[in-house]
């Protein structure tokens, strides 16, 4: 279909500024919080209606267009990177809290709604939304489930798939579905937990309904100073196996430390080479408990320093340092890559020790910043784009911890999606009749692959490729991408 007449079908289903396609306009969705590929839509719509989503999706799906879903673009992993001959459809606009439910302690949310503003909403009924991702205060709930977001608390109260109940959603020729419902479970397969994670590949959400539980009586943090990385990691099992799960359990090396207490001053030990920050929440008697346990426990473990917080204020401050490692990363450096992979918890300090030998091998400095409790790393290599060789240096770099988290037990993704970053990876993880079955799935959702395609499930001929380089230690490139 040629672009004008595209442009014209879809002036009928929406108003003029909701249609872009000037070289301008479409520079700001080129890429996702992941820059290192970038792509220019044919064109971008913002629709303010599920019935101005259908007709859009029905008005592709008889013209064979490509469909890229796109939420508040905080991504890091490249899925919400648009397609050179498709729509890319931002869903910015749907953004209505439809109801809160303060008996059921559910809230129905549109997938634009931001992930912080729900539990803000849920407040008032002294409710909130557990999982908090860093970029809470940006993210969108429709790109939580799409890649299945955690958060600082995810160890205890789990990922976004374990806190939704019902998912409605479009598929590509603009039939709607409602999956899940509004019990605890719902007859036939878990297509609830299927959608979840699937990168907007198999459909497009339009409302989610999402569980909220009671703020609790009370929450404290206990923060520990290690003069040894490889204790820091040993305490974070010690924690487990002793029975205890904290509501949160977050590690940072001293790299990190240093570039997160610089820029926000939050109060950590500059000294230290690891900081465990472990938090309680409960009753006033579990927590002063709990707490009690876990600093006999850190102490044994080698800690040098535990200090707790006094209060709410102090509480949320140690906190603010934590999810302000991403931004500290880019003071110190022009740019940073952030790795996104989850290893099972007593191996731990063995890939931490891999990933500084990396480190060393490759020139690079990398941060290491994670949810602990659930062995869910964030390491996040500094690098500069202008210089040339050092982006791929970098991907190589990414792509072996990614590879060294398969060969510990564990998996290439904790909470930031496949997308087109670790799309080479997928190739190590899973089998040809793996990814086969993959293949399969998205077919019978997406027969014609126009939702997203080309990331998350690899073909079979891409894993050939890369397994042919990756036996001469090259580095496959993404040859459909442009770069900068």
């Amino acid at each position: 279909m040629p672009l004008q007449t595209l442009i014209k079908d879809l002036y009928a289903i929406l108003p003029a500024d909701a249609v872009l396609y000037e070289t301008e306009d479409l520079k700001p969705y080129e890429c996702d919080g992941l820059s290192a590929y970038r792509q220019l839509p044919l064109v971008v719509v913002m629709p303010q209606t599920e019935s101005q989503i259908v007709q859009i999706l029905q008005l592709c799906h008889a013209n064979q267009i490509p469909v890229v879903a796109r939420g508040a673009g905080t991504g890091l992993s490249g899925g919400a990177l648009p397609h050179a001959q498709g729509v890319l459809l931002s869903l910015a606009k749907i953004n209505r809290i439809v109801a809160i439910d303060p008996l059921a302690r559910t809230a129905r949310v549109q997938p634009g709604v931001r992930n912080l503003a729900i539990s803000e909403a849920a407040a008032a009924y002294g409710l909130y939304y557990a999982p908090d991702p860093s970029s809470q205060i940006a993210c969108s709930i429709g790109g939580n489930v799409a890649e299945n977001s955690g958060g600082v608390h995810c160890l205890k109260y789990g990922l976004t798939v374990h806190n939704i109940l019902k998912l409605r959603l479009l598929t590509i020729d603009g039939d709607c579905l409602e999956i899940g419902g509004e019990g605890l479970d719902s007859a036939g397969y878990d297509l609830l937990a299927l959608l979840t994670g699937s990168e907007g590949m198999l459909g497009i959400v339009t409302e989610v309904t999402v569980k909220l539980i009671p703020k609790p009586e009370k929450a404290q943090l206990v923060m520990a100073a290690f003069d040894d990385v490889l204790k820091a990691g040993n305490a974070v099992a010690n924690v487990i196996a002793a029975g205890i799960i904290p509501a949160g359990m977050e590690m940072m090396d001293k790299i990190t430390i240093h570039a997160v207490e610089e820029f926000l001053h939050a109060g950590y030990d500059m000294n230290a080479e690891a900081i465990l920050l472990c938090e309680s929440d409960g009753s006033v008697e579990e927590v002063a408990d709990e707490v009690g346990r876990i600093h006999t426990i850190l102490k044994q473990s080698g800690a040098t320093n535990i200090s707790l917080s006094q209060n709410e204020a102090e509480r949320l401050g140690f906190w603010a340092g934590r999810k302000a490692a991403f931004p500290a990363a880019g003071r110190v450096s022009p740019d940073y890559y952030c790795m996104d992979g989850t290893i099972p918890r007593k191996r731990l300090a063995e890939v931490l020790n891999g990933i500084a030998r990396l480190s060393q091998e490759y020139g690079l400095r990398c941060m290491n910043v994670f949810h602990a409790g659930d062995g869910n790393l964030h390491p996040l290599i500094l690098y500069d784009a202008n210089q040339p060789g050092e982006l791929e240096k970098t991907e190589e770099f990414g792509g072996k911890i990614l590879e060294m988290c398969i060969h510990a037990g564990g998996t290439i993704t904790g909470e930031h999606g496949v997308g087109m970053e670790k799309i080479n990876q997928m190739c190590v993880q899973f089998s040809p009749d793996e990814l086969e079955m993959f293949h399969a799935v998205k077919a019978a959702f997406d027969p014609h692959g126009l939702l997203n395609p080309g990331k998350a499930v690899p073909t079979l001929h891409r894993c050939a490729e890369f397994g042919a380089m990756h036996v001469h230690h090259g580095a496959l490139k993404f040859t459909e991408l442009p770069r900068f």
